[in-house]
C-alpha cells in the first residue's frame, strides 16, 4: 500500500466540491498538454454530483476529455439508477466523450462486463485519474462482496472492468453492475477519493489500517495502490 494517503477535510460539501474539482481539472489539463488528451474515470451516486457541476465550470478543451463511470448498474440509460446518465448529463453538453459500460444487448451481468472490458481496452491507459466514492459498507466502484469478489479484486492486470453481482444486494439500487477491476484502479495516475459523513471516514480509516487483510473492499483496492492518494472528506 503506499505510504502517502493524505486527508482533506472540509466543514462543507461545497467546499469539497470546489477543492476536488479543482484537482480534476488540473489532473485534465495536465494530461491534455502532455498527451493530448484526457481519460477519466468519474464515481457514480449522489455524493460527488456537487464536485461535477463545479468542474463543469473549468474552462477546458472538454471536446479531448473521455469520461467513463467508475461503476455502472445494468439498467437502460435514462434510468434513474444509471450512473453514466448522471455524468453524462452534466458533461455532454461541454462536449466531452461520455461512455457508457452498459450494452442493452448483453444477455446477462457476465457478458455485460466482457463487453465493457472490450470497450475500455480501445482507451488509452492508465486513466490519468480515478475518482472513487466510498459506501457505508465499505464498497468502492461497484466492489462489492458476492460470488464476483475475487475476480474484481484478484483477476488478470489486463482485465480493465467486469460484471458483479453483489450479495447482498444493496438496498438503494438492487441490481447488477458493472465495475473497474482493482488492477484498473490502481494504475491510475492519480487517486482521489471523496466522501462525506464520520461514518465512511471511521470505514476508510479501519480498512487503511487493516491493508490487504481488510474485510473492506476499499481497504483491499487500496492495499494495491502504489501512487499517493487523496482522500477528501466533509462532515
Amino acid at each position: 500500500m503506499t505510504d502517502e494517503i493524505e486527508w482533506w477535510d472540509y466543514d462543507s460539501i461545497e467546499e469539497m466540491a470546489e477543492a476536488v474539482a479543482g484537482d480534476i481539472g488540473f489532473v485534465i489539463e495536465s494530461a491534455i498538454d502532455a498527451r493530448g488528451a484526457a481519460v477519466i474515470a468519474l464515481a457514480g451516486g449522489k455524493t460527488p454530483l456537487p464536485i461535477y457541476q463545479q468542474l463543469a465550470k473549468a474552462k477546458l478543451d472538454w471536446s479531448r476529455v473521455t469520461i467513463v463511470p467508475g461503476d455502472e448498474r445494468i439498467v437502460p440509460l435514462g434510468d434513474p439508477l444509471s450512473n453514466v446518465t448522471a455524468i453524462g448529463k452534466v458533461f455532454l453538453p461541454k462536449k466531452a466523450r461520455v461512455i457508457p459500460l452498459v450494452s442493452a444487448t448483453a444477455p446477462d451481468y457476465k457478458a455485460a462486463g466482457r463487453a465493457a472490458d472490450a470497450l475500455l481496452q480501445d482507451l488509452h491507459w492508465p486513466l490519468d485519474l480515478c475518482l472513487l466514492g466510498v459506501g457505508a459498507d465499505g464498497h468502492c466502484a461497484s466492489i462489492f462482496p458476492g460470488p464476483d469478489f475475487d475476480e474484481a479484486l484478484n483477476g488478470p492486470n489486463e482485465r480493465r472492468a467486469l460484471g458483479v453481482m453483489p450479495d447482498p444486494m444493496p438496498s438503494e439500487a438492487p441490481v447488477a453492475r458493472v465495475t473497474l477491476s482493482r488492477a484498473a484502479i490502481a494504475s491510475a495516475r492519480a487517486l482521489t477519493i471523496a466522501i462525506t459523513g464520520d461514518a465512511k471516514r471511521q470505514v476508510v480509516e479501519e480498512a487503511i489500517k487493516a491493508g490487504a487483510a481488510s474485510p473492506h473492499p476499499i481497504g483491499r483496492v487500496l492495499a494495491d495502490v502504489e501512487l499517493p492518494v487523496d482522500i477528501h472528506w466533509a462532515a
